[in-house]
């Protein structure tokens, strides 16, 4: 069951090339009684992913297992170019929607700190 959402890493993205990414709001399935530690949000992009929902339904059951409830806020695209610690969100979701990319540039800044991390809400 569910204990804590700081067991669950806040970015999960492949370390190099161009793919799809969703941010996901992970709720507690049983309320804490504390508001600000009952929900997170998530960045998690895979270039395996043909659609963005691949991502969201895979990670999505695993939390749900695990005793979470989550949502997805929406996607769009990264560009990791590692070589040169540089990491690029934009674009959209057909089906999600738009995410949220200065939340999701900022939980990756977090893992990345060493990196150049921007985003654009142009491109698909």
């Amino acid at each position: 069951m569910a204990v804590d959402l700081g067991q669950i890493p806040d970015v999960d993205i492949d370390s190099d090339g161009v793919f799809k990414y969703v941010l996901i709001r992970v709720h507690l399935a049983e309320p804490s009684g504390d508001p600000a530690k009952e929900c997170k949000e998530i960045v998690r992009g895979y270039k395996w992913a043909e659609y963005h929902a691949d991502i969201y339904d895979k990670v999505s059951g695993e939390l749900q297992r695990n005793g979470y409830d989550c949502e997805c806020l929406g996607g769009g695209r990264i560009s990791h170019q590692s070589q040169d610690r540089k990491i690029h969100v934009y674009g959209y979701s057909m089906g999600y929607g738009r995410a949220q990319h200065s939340v999701s540039t900022e939980k990756i800044k977090a893992k990345y700190p060493d990196y150049e991390v921007t985003w654009a809400d142009d491109g698909y």
